[in-house]
C-alpha cells in the first residue's frame, strides 16, 4: 500500500508531535482539529520544536519551511477523504474514539487505513465500529513524540497482514522503532508502567515515604530518569486513572486497582502539570 497523505486527528501534544514526525519524513499532513485556535496552538508547538533544531545545528531553516509547508490545518473531517491513512490522536476515551472511527468509516476511501494512537484501548473493539475491520491498527507513540524512538504496533484480531507491513514501514520512515505488540488491555508498555506508577501512589497514601523519597529511589535505586510521581503528573492524573481503570476492567484482575489516592487528586482537578499541580505544584 502507498501512503503519501496523512491526516492526524487531534493537534494536541500527541497529535501535534506525530503530525511533525511525519511532516518531517516528507508526507503531506492535516493536522484536524475541531477548533481553529487547537489547531494554531499544534502547529505553534510544531515551529517552536523545529526552531530548536536549527539552533542545535539538526536542521536548516529551509528543511523547517519545507516541513512546515507539508502540514495543513483542517476543522472538517471531510478533509479525510484526501488520506491514506488517518491516524486518531483524540482523547483516550472510548466513546469518543468509536464516534470518530464512525465517522471516518463513512467519509474515507475504502483504501484509506486507519490507525489509533491509543494507549490502552482494544483496537479490536474500535475496529469493529467500521465496515473495514482489516485496515484498522494501533500506532501507539510515546510521548515526547519527536524525541521517543518506539512505536507499539498493535494489530486488531482482523487487522490484514499487508496493513501491518505498511505501517511497519512508515513507522521506520519516521526514524522510529515498531515493536509489534498483540491486543491486550495496556498493550506492553502501559501494561507494566501503570501498575508500577499506581503502585507508587498506593506506596504515597499508605504514608511508607514522601513523593520526594519515592521519587528518589526510583530515580537513584533504579536509574530512572524521573520518579514515578513526577512521571504521573507529566502524563496527566486523568490520563493514568483511565488506563488503570482499562486495565482492571479488561484483565478483572484486582492488582490493577486505581490507588483511592489517584481517584482522589483527579476528582480535585489537580491533574499534573498541566493544570499546575498534582503530586507536585508547578509554575
Amino acid at each position: 500500500m502507498e501512503v503519501q497523505r496523512i491526516m492526524v486527528i487531534g493537534a494536541g501534544q500527541m497529535g501535534s508531535g506525530i503530525a511533525q514526525v511525519c511532516a518531517m519524513a516528507g508526507y503531506d499532513v492535516a493536522l484536524h482539529d475541531l477548533k481553529e485556535e487547537f489547531v494554531s496552538r499544534g502547529i505553534g508547538v510544531i515551529q517552536k520544536n523545529l526552531h530548536r533544531q536549527v539552533t542545535k545545528g539538526k536542521m536548516t531553516e529551509e528543511e523547517v519551511r519545507k516541513t512546515l509547508n507539508r502540514i495543513k490545518p483542517s476543522v472538517d473531517l471531510q478533509h479525510a477523504r484526501a488520506a491514506d491513512l488517518v491516524i486518531e490522536a483524540a482523547m483516550e476515551n472510548m466513546d469518543v474514539k468509536k464516534k470518530i472511527f464512525v465517522q471516518l468509516d463513512e467519509i474515507t476511501p475504502a483504501q484509506t487505513i486507519l490507525a489509533t494512537n491509543t494507549s490502552s484501548l482494544p483496537i479490536t473493539e474500535i475496529a469493529a465500529e467500521t465496515n473495514r475491520p482489516e485496515k484498522v491498527i494501533g500506532m501507539h507513540f510515546m510521548n515526547p513524540v519527536p524525541v521517543m524512538r518506539l512505536v507499539e504496533i498493535i494489530r486488531g484480531l482482523a487487522t490484514a497482514d499487508e496493513v501491518y507491513q505498511t505501517i511497519h514501514h512508515i513507522t521506520e520512515k519516521l526514524n522510529k522503532v515498531p515493536v509489534e505488540v498483540n491486543d491486550f488491555p495496556g498493550f506492553v508498555s502501559n501494561r507494566i508502567l501503570m501498575p508500577m506508577i499506581n503502585e507508587a501512589v498506593y506506596t504515597l497514601y499508605e504514608g511508607v515515604a514522601t513523593k520526594e523519597a519515592i521519587d528518589e529511589v526510583m530515580k537513584l535505586g533504579m536509574n530512572h530518569p524521573m520518579g514515578p510521581l513526577t512521571l504521573a503528573d507529566f502524563i496527566g492524573l486523568d490520563t493514568c486513572l483511565y488506563i488503570m481503570e482499562t486495565l482492571h476492567e479488561g484483565l478483572g484482575d484486582d492488582k490493577y486497582r486505581p490507588c483511592p489516592l489517584l481517584r482522589k487528586y483527579v476528582k480535585a482537578g489537580w491533574l499534573g502539570k498541566k493544570t499546575g499541580r498534582g503530586f507536585y505544584e508547578y509554575q
